[in-house]
């Protein structure tokens, strides 16, 4: 009987282990270590941040950026409902109302040419969600963003180490967050970043994430001693945490090369199968390098047969996954006024998408008996080698 192939499995890359060994014997287990200030410093050199704060989750970063953004009772957010529950939470637990956008047909990214009809004299912040590592259209989400006065706070928990138009995913808007979550590239198990663009509001970061002291300035010097200033939070990771990070961050072209050829490989093989309109692969145009971080497909007839297909592969051992149910037609979504209806794109598209095994240690041969099963369950010969 054939091994199970799971969704994601985390790994070990490099000095994991080791670091870790190092932080404990530093005697400093706590956030804000060694470790930690080289993950910072790392990111920011790699990626031109103006400043990057390490955080315990991309939750977290996202609910510091919402603070920085003076977000409060009253105040609207426009974002897309094909998200993760948290792009929502860390808006409304400041008292915010969400708009949703109904996502593009070709990346499943905002629709930026929808983004502006959602803007009111409330709104005071565009949220894009840069889903499966491809970048959305941020030169108008910026622009439109400037002419209203708003700000833009990137959630690229997908997109580390992407780019759109050679700049870096999370280092566009204002402020910008990625996930170090396990399912993703580059990973710590939980953990996630902060990026901060705008040099204005790194002071205030650092005491927010530092729950609301200015503690980060008494550890440099400028201050003799340090107290509660501001509101904020325990946001930190631990050493442990960031010596684990840093030893992928190490690797980074390695795991991100790896992922892209895993994707490559998806994509060749299973495009007969979008050629004769059974499934319709991933759109990345050429002003978006991604990552290799997610691959998806969607099938062109309905709902249906895309649980058929599920059903399909996870008898067959191998744990194929949706993804995003809508925001808006969530329970939550449902109490803020939205109905069914109100986002058909999102709600049509997520009804038909399937995410297949991708991660770093996939083997080439369960990467081929995917792609078999799902020729067969088509009726379909497969690619032929």
């Amino acid at each position: 009987m054939n091994q199970a192939i799971p969704f994601n499995r985390p790994f070990i890359i490099g000095k994991e282990l080791y670091y870790i060994a190092q932080a404990v014997l530093s005697g400093h287990l706590a956030g804000d270590g060694v470790f930690t200030n080289k993950c910072n410093a790392w990111m920011e050199k790699k990626f031109g941040a103006t400043k990057v704060l390490l955080t315990h989750s991309c939750t977290a970063a996202l609910e510091i950026a919402a603070i920085l953004c003076g977000i409060h009772e009253g105040d609207e957010v426009v974002m897309p409902s094909f998200t993760f529950a948290s792009t929502a939470n860390a808006f409304v637990l400041r008292g915010a109302s969400v708009r949703f956008v109904d996502i593009r047909r070709d990346n499943l990214n905002i629709d930026e040419k929808r983004i502006e009809s959602a803007i009111t004299d409330r709104t005071k912040a565009i949220v894009p969600v840069h889903y499966a590592g491809v970048g959305c259209e941020m030169d108008t989400i910026s622009e439109i963003a400037g002419k209203h006065g708003l700000f833009v706070i990137e959630d690229a928990a997908q997109g580390f180490n992407a780019t759109y138009r050679d700049r870096f995913l999370g280092t566009i808007g204002q402020l910008g967050a990625y996930s170090f979550h396990e399912t993703k590239n580059v990973i710590s198990g939980e953990g996630g970043a902060l990026i901060v663009n705008n040099e204005s509001l790194v002071e205030r970061a650092e005491i927010v994430r530092e729950k609301g002291t200015n503690r980060s300035q008494f550890f440099r010097g400028e201050i003799d001693r340090y107290t509660w200033v501001d509101i904020g939070s325990s946001y930190l990771p631990s050493e442990v945490v960031a010596a684990f990070l840093f030893a992928q961050l190490e690797e980074y072209e390695i795991i991100t090369d790896k992922r892209k050829r895993i994707h490559r490989f998806y994509a060749d093989n299973l495009e007969p199968l979008e050629k004769d309109g059974w499934i319709r692969l991933p759109v990345i145009q050429d002003l978006q390098a991604h990552n290799g971080h997610s691959f998806y497909l969607l099938v062109q007839s309905s709902e249906k047969d895309r649980d058929r297909l599920l059903s399909h592969l996870q008898s067959n051992g191998i744990d194929a996954i949706f993804h995003y149910l809508p925001l808006h037609t969530s329970p939550m979504g449902l109490r803020m006024g939205y109905r069914k209806g109100d986002l058909p794109v999102t709600e049509e598209l997520s009804g038909k998408l399937i995410r297949l095994p991708c991660y770093f240690e996939l083997a080439r041969e369960d990467q081929e008996r995917v792609i078999e099963e799902i020729y067969r369950f088509f009726g379909a010969a497969g690619p032929r080698r």
